[in-house]
């Protein structure tokens, strides 16, 4: 267990990084980062990170915001993630690193591997596509932007709107910290599309046919937008946690085998409970 110092200011001279982000490193060889998805932490990881920890060095993140990690200091978008990643690597890495992204993690490592060599990347179950708009989506936008300026500019009330907005949006929004809940707006709105078609090493997207929060349709988006050599998996019947829940023990044999891990070494087999039966 260890803690990275990253430090950030903006234009102004001002903080705008956060000052410790904790990971845990384990193995040796090439270097894969493990990217958690938004609201989750390192631990969601720690059975991928013994599959891979026997040949790899496994650096397994709390993502700023989250775990033991410091929430950061401005309203960061997925930019900002990923250069404190870049800034991670430079420090701790030399040469390529692999990554392995899930929801949210995944944003980070489209936007990475666009702009800096990487070996290989696992999406499993990412975000980055942004979904078509909706007129339901716009009137609801615009109805939210219309009482907001009623209530603040017309009544006064600030106090008012802070408990109405509290009662909008997703799971994740509610549960966000005050800190939180601008850099989830910002990050959930960029679409990284046009960033696919720069990613050049090999991925494995690692799906559930019924997830909800991003749709099978976008792993076939990006499927199809990503030149490089491309496989999808898709687990019947699962939802965004398949690679956790659903789909965990092929989930480990397909990194396995992506990751070229010969047979018996790493997890021999991922329990009911997500543990190692392996030695």
């Amino acid at each position: 267990m260890a803690f990275f110092e990253y430090r950030k200011q903006d234009a102004q001279g001002n903080e705008a990084g956060c000052s410790r982000i904790f990971y845990e490193c384990s193995g040796s060889g090439p270097a894969v980062m493990l990217l958690h998805g938004w609201g989750c932490n390192h631990t969601f990881w720690a059975p991928i990170a013994q599959v891979l920890s026997r040949s790899y060095t496994v650096y397994n993140f709390d993502l700023p915001g989250f775990g033991q990690s410091d929430e950061p200091m401005a309203v960061w978008g997925v930019n900002e993630y990923v250069e404190m990643l870049e800034a991670f690597v430079r420090e701790h890495c030399a040469g390529p690193v692999s990554l392995v992204g899930h929801s949210f993690g995944g944003r980070m490592s489209i936007l990475y591997a666009s702009r800096n060599p990487v070996t290989r990347i696992a999406l499993v179950d990412a975000a980055g596509v942004r979904p078509k708009r909706t007129l339901g989506y716009y009137r609801r936008v615009y109805t939210y932007k219309f009482k907001r300026w009623l209530v603040l500019n017309i009544f006064h009330r600030p106090d008012l709107f802070e408990q109405w907005r509290a009662h909008q949006g997703s799971a994740d929004y509610k549960a966000a910290s005050v800190r939180m809940k601008p850099i989830f707006s910002k990050v959930v709105n960029q679409d990284l599309k046009e960033f696919l078609p720069a990613i050049q090493a090999p991925v494995l997207l690692f799906w559930g046919e019924k997830d909800t929060a991003t749709p099978l349709a976008d792993a076939k988006i990006m499927e199809k937008m990503i030149p490089s050599e491309t496989r999808l998996v898709v687990i019947p019947g699962a939802g965004h946690f398949a690679a956790f829940i659903e789909g965990k023990k092929q989930f480990a044999d397909e990194m396995r085998a992506f990751f070229g891990i010969v047979a018996g070494e790493g997890v021999k087999d991922i329990n009911k409970e997500g543990q190692s039966d392996g030695k």
